[in-house]
């Protein structure tokens, strides 16, 4: 025998009619697209409707027949109009120029001075000194580029101490 077959005696008979002594059947409900099938096409037609009651109270139209329907009338209308002229105004125009700013020209005169050079290329001042060499005089690196001198290397005439930022015997770099 096999799981899918029926006993040999069979399902109980049922009785007709509902069952007094089983759970009541629940009621039957109309499915949900039915409340659909009836509410759209509904909508459908009160939408049409408003628009054609909309269409029918044209604006331009009851004016046109209300015109039609009114009689003729004249109108006579009286208007004045005065017009006050205002005096003329004064009007006074300035013209200002500026007066012309001065030029200022500052001139600044440096002095170089170089010692004159010996037969053998040195200096008058004899030997060479670490300090800084013979009578030239440099007050900044200014100077020194004005008189085409820069850089100037520890021992050279017009080196300063003042005049090498780093301290590594050349100045004005």
């Amino acid at each position: 025998m096999s799981q899918n077959q029926q006993p040999p005696w069979g399902q109980p008979p049922r009785p007709p009619g509902t069952n007094p002594y089983g759970t009541p059947a629940p009621p039957e409900r109309r499915p949900k697209w039915a409340r659909k099938r009836i509410l759209i096409p509904a909508a459908a037609v009160l939408f049409f409707l408003g628009v054609g009651i909309g269409g029918a109270d044209d604006p331009a139209r009851t004016e046109k027949t209300a015109d039609a329907k009114a009689a003729p009338s004249a109108t006579v209308t009286a208007t004045a109009t005065v017009t006050a002229t205002p005096a003329p105004s004064a009007t006074r125009t300035v013209t200002a120029s500026p007066e012309p700013v001065p030029t200022v020209t500052r001139t600044k005169t440096v002095r170089v001075t170089v010692a004159p050079a010996t037969e053998d290329g040195g200096t008058s001042g004899g030997s060479v000194s670490g300090g800084g060499g013979g009578s030239t005089y440099y007050a900044n690196c200014s100077a020194v580029r004005a008189a085409d001198a820069a850089p100037i290397h520890a021992g050279e005439p017009g080196y300063g101490r003042h005049l090498d930022r780093d301290g590594d015997g050349v100045a004005c770099e």
